[in-house]
């Protein structure tokens, strides 16, 4: 369970204030995978690392009885001159994972061939993600918030990154943000709306799209 109590998110830019999240009281329930949509800029991925603890909200609080991932994809963590399979280790030691058992996984699924064991700054923003994505999959959470990393790579590795998540779905709950209808509904079963600062709910993820689109077209 991840619950949102009077979360509110406020940028000043330029002397412009832009509301992220305007005293939302949303939970997101344990299990369930939540597709969010929203307008570009309307705020999902910063809501998403609001979410994950990278970044405070104006006002409010996230309170969760399980583990939550970083944003999956989201590759800031890593460390520039460290090789991939160096940053995988360091990860799977601060969070308590096997190391050996997540090198193997990661350096399999991310399809980096030599570039593993290359510096991360050397890397592509493609294979960034695939890196971030693969460590993310590697590790058990409650909840993972996935922001658009499964459109990374072509159709093979597009699959099999669906492959992954799916079965990881089958133990934990989700927060996936995309601009792909087809992948939100085949991996999500009920979405909220981020518009203006205000998150609407929607149990019938239907319901979420068709909502959105109505908002993309005004």
């Amino acid at each position: 369970m991840i619950r949102l109590e009077n979360l509110s998110k406020v940028y000043t830019l330029d002397g412009m204030r832009q509301t992220v999240a305007d005293q939302i009281n949303v939970e997101f329930p344990t299990g369930v995978s939540v597709g969010l949509f929203g307008r570009n800029g309307a705020g999902k991925s910063t809501l998403l690392r609001i979410i994950a603890g990278t970044i405070k909200p104006s006002a409010g609080r996230v309170i969760t009885d399980g583990t939550i991932s970083w944003p999956v994809g989201f590759a800031g963590s890593f460390h520039g001159d460290l090789t991939g399979a160096q940053n995988t280790r360091f990860i799977a030691r601060v969070y308590g994972v096997e190391t050996d058992a997540l090198v193997a996984f990661v350096e399999d699924f991310a399809e980096l061939g030599h570039h593993f064991h290359l510096p991360f700054r050397s890397y592509s923003s493609g294979m960034r993600s695939r890196l971030a994505f693969g460590v993310s999959m590697g590790i058990r959470f409650d909840t993972y918030l996935v922001d658009e990393v499964t459109s990374v790579g072509d159709a093979a590795f597009q699959k099999k990154s669906e492959e992954v998540f799916n079965r990881r779905m089958k133990d934990s709950g989700a927060i996936v943000v995309s601009h792909s209808m087809g992948l939100m509904r085949r991996l999500c079963t009920m979405g909220m709306v981020l518009e203006k600062g205000e998150l609407i709910v929607f149990d019938n993820i239907e319901h979420a799209i068709r909502r959105h689109l109505n908002n993309m077209s005004v």
